[in-house]
């Protein structure tokens, strides 16, 4: 069997072709052949879910028509920066993101879609090409290509059927029967995987409580690394996937950031790597490079202006406190979690592991400097993914221009657990993360040239994005609730939804 037939995503097996190469012909093809009745054009909004557009094919002219010019759509009612007066957009398909949709019980195929103004340019303040101009720009001044992947942090809840209770706040990695909904899971990571997503893993996570006679457990399907693109792209959906299973199967599922006081809140970390002709730059000689260095010092600069897209309803705010695995100050480490980013185990030791594992094995020399990325852990799953990945690939770009890359990087490095009592003052030397939405919107202000600069992020869309941020009136609002778990709860449920 080819690696191609053995492929997971159930259209590229189909058509005979890796979705990086689809053509117009080979969609059209597949959808004669399979009698394909109906497509739907899919796309973010500013609020960062899917969007759906749908069609009855009524003959092979007007397929050939939609999948070549696209259709209109009403801009003002997707984007709050878009003016009424103004507001028509072209959304066009792009044919490497089709997948077969699993949810219609008539035969669909789906596509995710690129905005166009009246001009037929691309619309410069859209989420997907605001990605594609910031990773553009990375490749352009490095010469490297920005890959990505993410952690989906999410909580099922459910009736409790009170058989088998897990441990409170002990669900890392915890098995059926303590762990409720591990099939769900699985049954997520197949949909996910049949429609393109290239998933590394999934398990259970350490939230798990019950209130009000409900189970909460939370789980985590992590990803590969990809073109951070194509990344973005996988999450979106991934997203749409897991609340659509929840649906069907009467679960309730949230990505919000906290959901009360004490429990783990739900971040969206990011992994990411750079690399140059397909060979990973993160590690040398055993070590964290100078390459992964300058784009970590990047995000030390950027950081506070990086929570403008990666934290953007006022609970997640409440997931950025001490002593609940998610970072307050920004530094960076290895292997350590109380930090803003993280260097995870890199596969450095040069031994050969399964041997020692499986005694009757050779050694494989296989190449694990590939698996080497590092990890920004503030975001969460309020995030707008395109526009977050974007910000990041900004951020990289600075700390690889920044000639005083390295030596930022040196000095915000720390080895210790920054929130034990013995490293207060290591503790109180590094700069903190903003507080509140209102915060992270000065911070956008303060450090937007960044982000505009080469056309990357249309000041438009960051002026939309610091309104939007101080629309949520929060200064003052994380000091005032404190721990009133009550007050905490009407505003999880204000924001479930995320």
């Amino acid at each position: 069997m080819s690696k191609l037939n053995y492929t997971s995503h159930e259209l590229a097996s189909l058509i005979g072709k890796m979705p990086r190469d689809f053509t117009k012909k080979d969609i059209i093809n597949f959808i004669i052949e399979q009698e394909i009745r109906h497509i739907n054009f899919q796309y973010p909004a500013a609020d960062g879910r899917l969007k759906s557009l749908n069609f009855v094919i009524n003959d092979a002219d007007y397929l050939d028509e939609i999948l070549t010019c696209g259709e209109r759509v009403d801009g003002s009612s997707l984007f709050p920066f878009i003016e009424a007066n103004n507001s028509d957009l072209y959304v066009v398909p792009r044919f490497r993101t089709a997948y077969i949709d699993p949810f219609s019980e008539i035969p669909t195929v789906n596509f995710l879609c690129s905005f166009f103004n009246k001009d037929g340019e691309p619309l410069s303040s859209s989420p997907e090409y605001t990605l594609h101009k910031a990773c553009e720009a990375f490749t352009k001044s490095t010469g490297l290509e920005f890959q990505a992947m993410g952690e989906l942090e999410y909580y099922v809840i459910a009736p409790d059927d009170e058989a088998y209770p897990a441990v409170d706040q002990k669900g890392y990695h915890e098995s059926a029967p303590y762990a409720k909904f591990g099939e769900f899971r699985q049954l997520c990571m197949n949909y996910i995987a049949r429609i393109g997503g290239q998933i590394k893993y999934g398990h259970s996570e350490v939230g798990n409580f019950t209130l009000d006679g409900k189970i909460y457990e939370q789980n985590e399907i992590e990803f590969l690394p990809v073109n951070a693109e194509e990344a973005a792209e996988q999450l979106l959906v991934a997203k749409w996937v897991i609340r659509n299973l929840a649906y069907q199967n009467g679960l309730d599922v949230t990505f919000a950031p906290k959901i009360t006081v004490g429990k783990a809140g739900s971040g969206m970390h990011i992994h990411f790597r750079v690399m140059r002709d397909g060979v990973n730059l993160m590690q040398q000689d055993g070590k964290l490079s100078d390459e992964a260095k300058k784009a970590i010092a990047g995000l030390m600069e950027l950081a506070p202006s990086i929570t403008a897209f990666g934290n953007t309803n006022p609970t997640s705010y409440f997931r950025l406190v001490p002593h609940q695995e998610a970072p307050t100050n920004i530094c960076w480490g290895d292997r350590n979690r109380s930090v803003l980013v993280r260097v995870p185990l890199g596969w450095t030791s040069k031994k050969d592991l399964c041997c020692q594992a499986n005694p009757k094995e050779k050694a494989s020399n296989y190449d694990t400097t590939q698996k080497q990325t590092v990890e920004m852990r503030s975001p969460d799953g309020s995030a707008d993914i395109f526009l977050l990945l974007a910000g990041l690939a900004v951020a990289f770009r600075h700390g690889f221009e920044n000639p005083e890359s390295l030596e930022i990087a040196e000095k915000t490095y720390v080895n210790v657990n920054i929130h034990k009592d013995e490293n207060k003052a290591i503790l109180d030397s590094l700069n903190v993360l903003p507080d509140s939405c209102a915060a992270s919107a000065d911070c956008l202000e303060a450090q937007r040239s960044f982000y505009e600069a080469d056309g990357v992020f249309a000041p438009a869309m960051i002026d939309g994005l610091i309104a939007s941020l101080r629309k949520f009136n929060d200064r003052t609002l994380r000091a005032d609730i404190g721990n009133d778990q009550a007050k905490i709860l009407e505003l999880v449920d204000k924001y479930f939804h995320c």
